[in-house]
């Protein structure tokens, strides 16, 4: 989801290990505080994800989502589970190639659209709302347990890596696609992170993006490929409108806008222009910028 919810971290903070989500309520929300914190920080997430409209970006990673997918190798009667599934970009594939697809999230505005492209696609997916750090499933029900910029997101990396592990049949894959640092969404990331207030210190999901953490994540009993790959994306606007398209419709965009007054507000948007233009291989009507990936293929033994 940028395709994906900001992450916001200030220069002042000592370990370059750690980022933070935004202050959605204008509060600090203390990790340490136990679980009442941790559940305040997922539902200012949540709130991320659900403003703003997806939907409207979505189509940009649409055929990548179609090759990561294709890649996994899926057969049909294979029951796979879709992390973070979004508007369904990946579901919509997968049911396609036969496989038996549940699709979770934790926006219901998503998950209404993914509904709906289900329907206008005639395939049947099972979509409900859940968190990839609390699934509702049974340990090993699935063969296929995929999420592409989404479950990288998560506030606790290793409770997120030990679930869709759990959930996952032994000799299964879990397929993740991961921003990588110095990537051109972790470098947009990074912009809006110098415009957030005091923050909820967590590990930077950008983190998903190196083999070696990824490896530690997962542990033992899993084997982990991982391949760099390339996002392209191809938008018929100008960059200044590109720029435009995405604030409106970026939930992590519009919270932090609704959060800065109108003099930072516009040095965040010009910023972003700028990020926009320097990265653009396109013409001044047409926006052609690639942004790296890891693609993670981890196979449970």
């Amino acid at each position: 989801m940028t395709t994906s919810i900001i992450v916001y971290a200030p220069q002042s903070m000592g370990n370059p290990k750690f980022k933070s989500y935004g202050n959605v309520s204008g509060q600090r929300c203390e990790m340490a505080g136990g679980e009442p914190g941790l559940q305040e920080l997922k539902q200012r997430i949540k709130a991320v994800w659900t403003a703003g409209d997806f939907g409207k970006l979505a189509p940009h990673i649409q055929r990548e989502a179609e090759a990561f997918v294709g890649r996994i190798g899926l057969k049909p009667g294979m029951k796979v589970l879709d992390v973070g599934c979004g508007t369904g970009n990946q579901s919509i594939p997968a049911a396609c190639a036969g496989a038996i697809v549940t699709g979770v999230d934790i926006a219901p505005n998503l998950l209404a659209q993914a509904e709906k492209r289900a329907r206008d696609e005639k395939v049947n997916i099972q979509f409900q709302e859940a968190d990839v750090e609390a699934l509702p499933f049974s340990d090993g029900e699935f063969d296929v347990v995929m999420s592409m910029f989404a479950a990288m997101f998560a506030p606790r990396p290793k409770v997120a890596a030990a679930e869709m592990v759990r959930v996952c049949r032994p000799g299964g894959v879990i397929a993740m696609a991961n921003w990588i640092p110095g990537s051109f969404i972790a470098e947009r990331h990074e912009i809006a992170s110098r415009y957030a207030p005091a923050p909820v210190s967590l590990e930077s999901p950008m983190l998903w993006g190196d083999e070696v953490v990824v490896c530690e994540r997962f542990g033992e009993g899993v084997t982990v490929s991982a391949t760099k790959r390339t996002l392209v994306f191809d938008i018929p606007m100008s960059p200044g409108e590109t720029n435009e398209h995405y604030s409106q419709y970026s939930g992590s965009t519009q919270m932090l806008m609704r959060r800065l007054d109108p003099q930072r507000w516009d040095a965040l948007f010009k910023e972003l222009i700028a990020h926009w233009t320097n990265r653009n291989r396109g013409g001044a009507t047409h926006t052609i910028v690639a942004s790296d990936y890891l693609e993670v293929h981890a196979r449970r033994t």
